[in-house]
């Protein structure tokens, strides 16, 4: 089953039409924002994963795509195919049956994503590849964060942990994202780089969680059966850290034991006040949605932009021209800032009494 947002705004006195199936944003009015040409097509095509792995691709992805696109006067329609690449394909060719220029794609996996700018290509539509690089694939563009980067920030922010910072002796576990995932091999890569420096560390156990948290808890329940010595966990982001955290709780160990995590989600960051979670990471969406929505605009005008980086495919070697923004650590220190900056609701975040208090204590304030 798919979902989408069944919402049409109009601009300007034109009405959207909303196609079946599809979810229309902006209008059909022409022009690419200011100081652009007016592009011929203004039809841009945005399909996002599942609605599970992680809040973003529910609300923050969906909100401030719809947002930039409406700015840039585009038409766009966005799909969610609920984990399934199948649905993601169907959705795929419905946008091109609807004469979209440009199709944003966050993939479920290399393969499904290459039969999809396959797809695209052949009815020259131009492919971005959104937040996850399609490996082997054709897209014309990546637009994300520096992944090896974060995975970085990860590996540092864990080592500096209350749990652990000063340890001569550290055992950890590591619970991965999805294997075909390609931004989970960048994030791995980079908490790899760091954590097997760190002089006293010792890595038990490692395993992939394929992006759910069942699997995580599962995992990680195994883990800390073999393992009754571990000092911090490595999780690739915060769905699959509460897991983690409940598997913790359920043993007495809440808050004993570094927990990272990543996505600044709501729960992610009540875990950080809470002290139960070390760390997450934070990735403002507006980083890849509006230079994603913008680069549409500027494809669709007919312009080639000159990226600032590429990234290298490590399956055909094609270096992809990249757009890539710098990721944030958050910790208790600086909580309040997803909330502040409105990538998280303070209703979301601080929804009862006990989590109020919480809050306000760590300076979130309602209004923000």
């Amino acid at each position: 089953m798919r979902t989408s947002p069944r919402r049409a705004v109009a601009l300007a006195g034109v009405a959207v039409t909303v196609l079946a199936g599809l979810a229309a944003c902006g209008n059909n009015n022409s022009g690419g924002g200011a100081g652009s040409a007016a592009p011929a097509n203004t039809k841009v095509g945005i399909l996002l994963p599942d609605t599970s792995t992680s809040p973003r691709w529910v609300s923050a992805d969906p909100n401030e795509l719809n947002k930039q696109c409406i700015a840039f006067k585009l038409t766009c329609y966005i799909d969610n195919a609920n984990g399934s690449a199948t649905t993601q394909q169907a959705q795929a060719q419905a946008l091109i049956n609807a004469g979209v220029g440009v199709l944003l794609l966050t993939n479920l996996d290399p393969g499904s994503g290459k039969a999809i700018e396959s797809l695209a290509q052949q009815h020259n539509v131009v492919t971005i590849d959104y937040d996850r690089l399609t490996s082997g694939g054709n897209a014309a563009y990546y637009v994300s964060y520096d992944n090896v980067k974060v995975g970085e920030d990860q590996g540092t922010a864990l080592t500096q942990c209350a749990q652990v910072k000063g340890k001569s002796t550290v055992n950890y576990v590591e619970i991965d994202g999805a294997a075909t995932d390609n931004n989970a091999t960048l994030f791995a890569q980079g908490y790899n780089s760091v954590l097997s420096k760190q002089a006293g560390w010792k890595k038990l156990a490692d395993q992939s969680g394929n992006w759910d948290a069942a699997t995580a808890q599962t995992v990680f329940t195994t883990m800390l059966g073999q393992h009754h010595d571990i000092n911090a966990v490595m999780v690739a982001n915060d769905t699959m850290a509460q897991s983690v955290i409940n598997v913790l709780k359920a043993q007495g160990l809440s808050g004993k034991v570094a927990v990272s995590g990543q996505d600044a989600t709501a729960g992610g960051l009540d875990n950080v006040m809470a002290g139960t979670q070390c760390f997450t990471i934070y990735k403002p969406v507006a980083g890849e949605a509006d230079v994603a929505i913008k680069l549409s605009s500027q494809i669709l005008a007919g312009q080639k932009p000159a990226a600032p980086a590429t990234v290298k495919d490590p399956v055909s070697g094609r270096e992809v021209p990249s757009y890539l923004a710098a990721p944030t650590v958050i910790t208790k220190a600086n909580v309040a800032q997803p909330v502040t900056d409105g990538y998280v609701t303070y209703a979301a975040v601080c929804p009862t009494a006990s989590l109020a208090k919480l809050c306000t204590a760590n300076g979130l304030k309602a209004g923000q």
